[in-house]
């Protein structure tokens, strides 16, 4: 075997250690009784700790110093990079600290379901702290062996490349025109009347309603399933993808949509290169595009107005004992692109979402730079709401500082990913409506040339390309903003 060939054995067995692990948090989240958290927590720690010490076997580096030296062919030498890539990110970290973060980020995650519904920062307060402290000691750690800022070396894991300060000129930027537009919608919507939900909407219908838009939505669920679980996520691996939602019987307008959010995630991961099955090069190329994806399926496609008739009419079939005023199209609009200054971020609309994703990146920036201290938080997150929505959370930590399962175990650098995201999607959007007729394919309820675009472009790329060489790729130019921008007011102002 050539070294590259040993090295691509040797990640294909951490990658089915990996499977495992994901599968074992899909259920901690979903299924696990609340008396299996100790146990699995250890178990899991021990998972990490393994996978880890796969990744750090003093042989890899003589392999890549061989393979580094061979004459690659076709997509190898990306294989390659990718493969080093994430080596170097692993034997950065000891040991000892791999498990304590397992160990800490589970205690907190799983303390965290029950304090947030009670309330109880100062109960958080005492897990976060460890889960804060070794945050902080990962990135000053991943700090000198890259010469960038602690949070700058933990935003390099999930956007590679990107930068604090290209974030924060780009965020700035919408800090100067997107409250003025938030309030000049809400003053145009003022006067509108709708039809909210009311009287009781059973879970049971609201899945089969899910399943069905999923099925639109070409969900392959051979290689996957919908389930529930307090925060909705998408989780499992590419050919076991995993999704979740979370239903109110009180109304059934947010657990729909989240299915459709956690949908965009799956259909990316089950349109990965299959070729690459277990690599690296095979993975997403970043949190920022899979998140262009979610929101691409949730925003671009999911709010248009071919999409929303679709839904309406599938929910006025499913929920027959209810008025048919509430699922006419025009209503079924104004439902879907209402805007609201609210405190919750999962549940917030396209327009005032962009504030909530910027707050926790100032907040987590300053944090794991340590310019900050994490008992801070509060007040900031305060602070900062009142500022961006003219909300305030003094002492509402739940619907505050506590709303997010992210921080629970350390996955600082994360949040500018949601708005990024955004900003991509909207771009490729604008590029696939030069040579698809999206509005058409929508309407017709066969989307296959939407998602023959996605696949060519983005899906099938896998991380063998850069993310700007990717978004080049697909629309002709490096991430612009300025289609974002010109997305929402064309749907909203």
């Amino acid at each position: 075997m050539s070294a590259l060939e040993k090295l691509k054995s040797h990640f294909q067995t951490i990658s089915n250690f990996s499977h495992l692990s994901a599968i074992c948090g899909w259920d901690a989240a979903s299924m696990m009784p609340a008396g299996g958290n100790e146990a699995r927590s250890n178990a899991m720690a021990e998972l990490s700790v393994h996978i880890h010490k796969l990744m750090t076997q003093p042989q890899l580096s003589d392999w890549f110093d061989e393979a580094e030296q061979q004459s690659l062919q076709g997509d190898d030498s990306a294989v390659l990079r990718e493969l080093k890539r994430q080596w170097q990110q692993n034997n950065l970290l000891p040991e000892k600290l791999v498990q304590a973060q397992s160990l800490a980020g589970s205690k907190c995650e799983h303390a965290w379901r029950t304090q947030r519904g009670e309330n109880d920062w100062q109960g958080f307060e005492k897990n976060w702290a460890e889960v804060v402290k070794l945050s902080q000691e990962e990135a000053q750690i991943r700090a000198n062996a890259t010469g960038l800022t602690p949070y700058d070396a933990m935003l390099d894991k999930f956007e590679p490349g990107t930068k604090t300060a290209s974030l924060n000129q780009l965020f700035d930027n919408v800090k100067t025109w997107l409250p003025e537009l938030i309030d000049e919608v809400i003053e145009k919507q003022r006067t509108e009347t709708f039809i909210e939900p009311s009287g009781k909407f059973d879970t049971a219908q609201q899945k089969a309603l899910g399943l069905e838009v999923m099925k639109l939505l070409k969900f392959d669920f051979n290689h996957g399933r919908l389930d529930e679980s307090v925060h909705p996520f998408c989780g499992g691996v590419p050919s076991d993808v995993r999704i979740t939602t979370r239903y109110d019987e009180n109304e059934f307008v947010q657990s729909l949509m989240g299915i459709v959010h956690e949908t965009g995630h799956a259909r990316y991961e089950q349109g990965l290169p299959k070729s690459l099955a277990g690599l690296p090069a095979g993975e997403a190329r970043s949190m920022g595009i899979h998140e262009s994806q979610s929101l691409f399926f949730e925003m671009q496609v999911g709010r248009s107005d071919a999409f929303i008739q679709h839904l309406a009419n599938m929910a006025g079939n499913t929920f027959k004992g209810h008025s048919p005023d509430l699922f006419a199209f025009d209503n079924f609009q104004k439902l879907y692109t209402r805007v609201k200054k609210d405190f919750i971020r999962v549940d917030a609309d396209e327009l005032t979402y962009p504030a909530h994703v910027i707050l926790r990146y100032e907040i987590e920036r300053d944090l794991i730079n340590g310019d900050i201290k994490h008992t801070d938080v509060p007040e900031l997150w305060d602070s900062k709401m009142q500022q961006y929505l003219g909300l305030s959370t003094k002492d509402n930590f739940t619907n505050g500082c506590m709303q997010d399962i992210h921080w629970t175990d350390g996955a600082f650098g994360y949040f500018p990913s949601y708005t990024l995201g955004a900003m991509y999607a909207a771009q490729f959007m604008a590029a696939m409506k030069e040579t698809v007729d999206v509005d058409s394919a929508v309407a017709s309820g066969d989307l296959t040339a939407i998602f023959n675009w996605l696949s060519d472009n983005i899906w099938s790329k896998g991380s063998l390309l850069s993310t700007d060489e990717l978004v080049k790729g697909a629309t002709g130019e490096t991430l612009n903003a300025d289609y974002f921008q010109a997305h929402l007011r064309s749907r909203y102002a």
